[in-house]
């Protein structure tokens, strides 16, 4: 029953407004409602154009800004791992270097001590030479000197046997055979 009613009640207002508009039966006022749609639209375009534009452009700049630094760390890390190759070769390259000067050092060494030696051993062969030839001078001289002695002890033995002054001419004989005689 309380359905029948409310329906009632809404046919009888209905019925009883057909005189009047729309707006009239809301209680709309025209010249407001323009008025209010104009104020809407003037403070629409004027925060779109002084808070929404500026707002939306920062937002697009910061979108663009992370976008260029995700790229600069894409770019970083490549560099970082282009960085760490060339590390690794430089330090590669360093080490084959040092490798190469510790080699030639050391046939550098080796060449220096086999001169050294060579010199050492031409020194010792050379010094061996002169002794051994002040050694043959020595023999030879002490030879010469055996040889005069051997023929003067033979001349004066001779003489004393004999009893007769050998001449320059017997002296020399002598001399001669004993000095083929005691040929050393």
């Amino acid at each position: 029953m309380d359905h029948l009613n409310i329906t009632l009640g809404i046919l009888a207002a209905a019925g009883g407004a057909e005189g009047k508009t729309i707006s009239e039966q809301f209680g709309i006022d025209s010249y407001k409602l323009i008025a209010q749609v104009l104020t809407f639209v003037a403070v629409w375009f004027i925060l779109k154009w002084k808070a929404f534009g500026p707002i939306l452009e920062m937002l697009e700049k910061r979108k663009q800004r992370i976008a260029e630094g995700e790229e600069n760390l894409k770019k970083i890390a490549e560099d970082l791992k282009d960085a760490e190759a060339k590390k690794a070769e430089i330090i590669s390259e360093a080490n084959a270097k040092a490798e190469k000067m510790i080699s030639e050092a050391r046939e550098s060494a080796e060449a220096v001590a086999e001169k050294k030696r060579e010199e050492a051993g031409k020194e010792a062969a050379s010094i061996v030479a002169k002794a051994h030839e002040a050694g043959v001078l020595e023999q030879d001289q002490l030879r010469a000197e055996l040889k005069r002695d051997v023929g003067r002890l033979i001349i004066d033995t001779t003489t004393k046997v004999t009893g007769k002054v050998l001449t320059d001419d017997d002296q020399k004989k002598i001399n001669e055979e004993t000095a083929s005689q005691v040929s050393l």
